[in-house]
């Protein structure tokens, strides 16, 4: 199973705000077990578009802090299950999430309105 979480470089936490992340961290598991990770970039994409992106790089869940209902609806058109509400530590995160004891809270959206220019 390949699990993407919404990452902050600098604080190795979970980035609060989907559409804006500039970096995942991408873990491959099995058997409720990671066997390795990578941190890449957000391919220059953003919102909506992260979905596409995610999903191509073969991600099934994704961990993260809140997003826009955008950001819900392309998640869910793409396939990938997402855990919302996420905070603190990504490999924490990620560890309890295979444990089956990751607290999250997927009505955890983000409060504020965006302004897309095409």
């Amino acid at each position: 199973m390949k699990i993407a979480v919404t990452y902050d470089f600098m604080t190795g936490n979970v980035f609060q705000h989907f559409g804006k992340t500039q970096n995942f961290k991408i873990y491959d598991a099995e058997n409720n077990q990671i066997l390795k990770s990578q941190i890449i970039d957000n391919g220059g994409f953003g919102h909506h578009d992260l979905a596409t992106y995610l999903k191509n790089l073969g991600v099934e869940v994704l961990l993260l802090g809140n997003r826009g209902q955008g950001a819900v609806d392309a998640l869910n058109n793409a396939g990938i299950k997402q855990y919302a509400g996420i905070v603190g530590n990504a490999d924490n995160a990620v560890k309890a999430f295979l444990e089956g004891k990751l607290i999250f809270n997927n009505n955890a959206m983000c409060q504020h309105n965006h302004e897309h220019k095409e």
